[in-house]
């Protein structure tokens, strides 16, 4: 490894800002994108979550209503 930077040729400290700026700007889109990925996720989670809380509370209450006229009809007899 340090042969490597024993070849590479040295950036003068003026110019390795530029670099320096762009690397961290790349870095700092990297991030923004993977946290607007995970929002993203992270709401068609929820959605989902929603649409079968929706769906396991619709089968409660059909359950239920199934059940009522049974209990209803053992009462009569």
């Amino acid at each position: 490894m340090s042969a490597l930077f024993a070849i590479a040729p040295e950036i003068p400290l003026g110019q390795s800002g530029k670099f320096v700026a762009g690397a961290y700007i790349v870095f700092f889109v990297l991030i923004l994108a993977y946290v607007a990925i995970m929002a993203v996720r992270a709401q068609r989670l929820e959605q989902e979550l929603d649409e079968l809380r929706r769906d396991i509370e619709a089968a409660r209450e059909t359950a239920r209503a199934q059940a009522e006229p049974e209990r209803d009809r053992e009462t009569v007899l």
